[in-house]
């Protein structure tokens, strides 16, 4: 695919982090529709943060100082936008790389009037990795990243040891972190590698699975998946304390 070189309100500055090699997604196709490049165009200055080589200043880009809370990879953005009119109190942030889903959570934050959300348009890892500071969240989703169910594909999963050291470091002690997916062999994937992190509790102990938060909506691929007899896996962990 041919990216237009020309610059919107929603590309990266070009003193952004630097970028890694190897990614857990792609630029798929798609335009956004009339509507969302609208929102891309004239909402992004209010909710969208731009990015430069200074870690992010969440007091000031939320104007208060308040719990707060990220979803990684939220596509069109439904559970977030759910979650922030749910939790005024809770500063919520959100990364997507896809600008079509950007525009549709632009468009829904504008229409809920919401004051509690921020988004970043680019890699999460990065994001982690220089954007963060460390011990600045209370809570982190990831809802159904993609499986890159092909072996040869298993390197671009997102849940990996390295992207776990990413968000303990980001997680505060007794933050937690949810997850889901609705591809089974990932999510005993996901278990496996956050069972063998130290910082980090099932807290579904050694079932190892939680049924699914009710903060979490359904949307219409889950809800599609269901009437076809697809299952979801949610994983819930607890920010634990490591030992010296």
């Amino acid at each position: 695919m041919t990216e237009d070189p020309s610059p919107t309100p929603s590309d990266p500055p070009s003193n952004a982090p630097s970028r890694r090699t190897v990614r857990s997604f792609v630029i798929r196709g798609g335009r956004a529709t009339v509507a969302q490049q609208r929102a891309l165009d004239e909402l992004w200055p209010r909710y969208g943060v731009e990015l430069d080589a200074q870690p992010l200043d969440l007091d000031q880009i939320f104007g208060r100082r308040a719990p707060r809370m990220l979803e990684i990879g939220f596509g069109a953005g439904e559970a977030l936008l759910a979650f922030a009119q749910a939790h005024p109190e809770l500063d919520c942030l959100g990364v997507e790389v896809h600008k079509p889903g950007v525009g549709h959570l632009l468009l829904g934050a504008e229409a809920a009037g919401l004051r509690n959300l921020r988004i970043v348009c680019h890699d999460a890892v990065e994001v982690l990795q220089q954007q963060l500071a460390p011990g600045s969240l209370q809570l982190i989703h990831i809802f159904f990243p993609d499986p890159w169910p092909k072996k040869r594909h298993h390197k671009r999963r997102l849940i990996q040891p390295p992207l776990v050291e990413l968000l303990a470091r980001v997680l505060a002690v007794g933050g937690t972190l949810r997850l889901a997916t609705d591809w089974e062999p990932y999510a005993m994937h996901m278990r496996e590698v956050l069972d063998a992190s130290t910082s980090f509790a099932n807290d579904a102990g050694d079932s190892g699975f939680v049924a699914r938060n009710e903060e979490r909506p359904l949307t219409r691929f889950e809800r599609r998946g269901q009437r076809l007899g697809h299952g979801v896996w949610d994983l819930s962990y607890r920010r634990i304390a490591t030992k010296a």
